[in-house]
């Protein structure tokens, strides 16, 4: 079998239509990148177009082989993990060839880089439905997060079950996606550059009493900063209310922070945020 290396679109589609050209034309991939320019130069670079047919018939067989194996596939092309196409690639050859017994040692070394990956992108996304912190703008529910994964998909379903009667979106600032919900429907689309609207005098007004409680029912006593960056990671306080700076408090019709007597200083975010990770493909279906 001849040796190539594949390029696509970055969309989860184009990904398994890599698989399944591999297979159909008899060749063993030794990379697979959605940049054609830093594509290595070591074997020949063939371009990969996307099929919806060529797709589904890949995932069809997965399903069918192992839906646990078909489900590592979806989650694992969401995940931040090095060389993520190649090693999902690999997995799937594995779990053609021998088929699914191997899932079940996560020892393996197929399996183990995928589903340790997996395992951080559903921790993240776990964290997430907690940290994530929505303003009221306009009658719209606005956030913005920083993952190191591609959660939306994943918390897409939790958001829309709990807001079903709100509209409201979730802008990665990472991925450059977000995911849009209103009137019973959502969608994950691309979105290059964001900015978030200033709070109005009420949005401010309700910042600084939802800071105010966080400040108010720590015991200054027990303080634990370790025990709370356990719980709390560090890299997730840049978009969380109560770690926020002044300006953050300070409505658009006035030039300063909505006075609320008896609200304590508070502790601002972190400076440095997350590095920004590849751009976002289309969402994995």
């Amino acid at each position: 079998m001849n040796e190539m290396i594949y390029t696509y679109d970055g969309s989860f589609e184009g990904f398994l239509c890599c698989i399944f050209d591999s297979y159909a034309n008899k060749e063993v991939l030794t990379a697979i990148t959605d940049d054609e320019d830093s594509a290595p130069i070591l074997f020949p670079v063939r371009a990969i177009r996307t099929d919806s047919g060529h797709a589904g018939r890949v995932l069809r067989k997965l399903h069918k082989l192992s839906p646990y194996g078909e489900e590592l596939v979806r989650r694992g092309f969401l995940t931040c993990m090095e060389e993520r196409e190649i090693r999902l690639y690999r997995l799937v050859v594995k779990l053609l060839r021998e088929g699914p017994s191997f899932l079940r040692n996560f020892s393996d070394e197929t399996l183990h880089p995928v589903a340790t990956a997996v395992r951080h992108l559903n921790g993240e996304a776990h964290l997430l439905k907690g940290f994530l912190r929505f303003s009221d703008l306009g009658g719209i529910l606005g956030s913005e997060i920083e993952p190191k994964n591609r959660v939306l998909p994943i918390l897409r379903s939790h958001f829309c079950a709990r807001y079903q009667n709100e509209k409201f979106f979730i802008y990665d600032r990472v991925h450059h996606e977000a995911l849009f919900y209103a009137a019973g429907k959502a969608v994950i689309r691309p979105l290059a550059d964001f900015q978030m609207a200033p709070p109005n005098e009420t949005e401010a007004a309700y910042r600084l009493l939802w800071k105010r409680f966080y400040d108010t029912v720590a015991i200054r006593e027990r303080e634990n900063p370790k025990l709370r960056m356990t719980h709390m990671p560090k890299r997730y306080w840049s978009t969380m209310t109560e770690f926020q700076d002044d300006p953050y408090f300070t409505p658009q019709s006035s030039a300063a922070a909505v006075p609320v007597p008896g609200v304590p200083a508070g502790k601002p975010a972190p400076g440095t945020p997350p590095a920004p990770g590849r751009p976002a493909p289309a969402s994995a279906p």
